[in-house]
């Protein structure tokens, strides 16, 4: 961990709530209107998601499962999305979706014309900047969380 956090508080409420409630707290809301108002799939949401968390090696991103209507990917799906280039199980929207993260993660520059040509003809251009949105989201909380080390103190709920 490196940020001390005061013996018996949570590390996320501390740090994102008191230590800079400004800042915190509206990340804080962002994040979370990332996951409650997508209109995107719940496979190619995880699968950016996903790749995001591998990318930043967050382990609580890592660890956790977007849940809709009791509904979860399947067991093997963060494989799959290590591997998003050969998986038999993505679409070509699962797929686009987990290509588009490592490259914004990694090679934002390198988004050239045939890749825009395959992403606006998979995705609308609502849903393509609902995903860079996530994307983002996704990329600096996850990195965040995992450079201060509090990603290592978060529980996941059930845990």
């Amino acid at each position: 961990m490196n940020i001390d956090i005061p013996e018996g508080r949570d590390p996320i409420e501390y740090v994102w709530g008191e230590m800079v409630p400004g800042i915190g707290t509206a990340a804080s809301d962002f994040s979370l209107a990332v996951y409650a108002h997508t209109t995107l799939g719940l496979r190619e949401f995880e699968a950016a998601r996903l790749r995001i968390a591998q990318i930043n090696g967050c382990s609580f991103c890592l660890d956790w499962r977007t849940e809709r209507d009791g509904r979860t990917v399947e067991d093997g799906f963060a494989d799959a999305v290590t591997g998003w280039r050969t998986a038999d199980t993505f679409d070509d929207r699962t797929r686009l979706a987990a290509e588009y993260a490592e490259r914004y993660a990694t090679d934002h520059h390198g988004l050239d014309e045939e890749f825009w040509s395959r992403m606006t003809s998979h995705y609308s251009q609502t849903e393509v900047v609902e995903l860079s949105m996530s994307i983002g989201a996704w990329l600096a909380f996850g990195r965040l969380n995992h450079v201060l080390g509090l990603d290592t103190m978060c529980v996941l709920p059930g845990h």
